[in-house]
């Protein structure tokens, strides 16, 4: 009479220790909503330095608008949410003459930006990000995302996603008084 294979129960133990402590994690992680995810870490603290060229290859830096409230907007030609808020960084730039506005591309290229800007130019400096590093720093993790500074440097308010009147109106309110 042959005996069967013989079977290793602390490998056959550890190995269902494994997939139930997996699985555990999987069904913690379903409980989690996403949207509830910590974006504005940077909120209430400095901005961080921001010293990037425009496509005119002039230089702007953050540390030169000290004193001013300033707008950064990240976005790219091919975000179509991007194209959605458009039209309105376009518009209130004039409307509140004491903020500075800017833009900073994110993974695009100049050649695609320039070809965008001027079908559709904005009145505000748009800057290139050369290897993401401002984008990091930012902790931007898609676009568009736009920060609202205020005078002394602070983030007041991180919007991830698209802007929408109200809330570039209440945020531009917020930081221009």
């Amino acid at each position: 009479m042959s005996q069967g294979p013989k079977v290793n129960w602390w490998i056959l133990g550890g190995g269902m220790a494994v997939l139930l402590g997996f699985v555990a994690l999987m069904l913690y992680g379903f409980t989690q909503d996403p949207r509830e995810l910590e974006y504005d870490v940077l909120v209430g603290k400095r901005a961080p330095a921001l010293s990037l060229t425009d496509m005119d290859g002039n230089e702007v830096s953050l540390e030169d608008l000290r004193g001013k409230p300033v707008v950064v907007n990240f976005w790219s030609t091919w975000c179509i949410p991007c194209r959605q808020e458009h039209p309105l960084l376009q518009r209130y730039p004039a409307a509140y003459p004491e903020v500075t506005f800017l833009g900073v591309i994110y993974q695009d290229t100049a050649p695609k930006v320039k070809r965008f800007l001027e079908r559709d130019p904005v009145p505000y400096p748009t800057l290139m990000d050369p290897g993401g590093r401002v984008s990091i720093d930012y902790g931007v993790t898609g676009v568009p995302e736009t920060y609202f500074i205020d005078r002394d440097g602070q983030i007041t308010h991180k919007q991830v996603g698209p802007l929408t009147e109200d809330v570039l109106v209440a945020q531009l309110e917020r930081i221009s008084q």
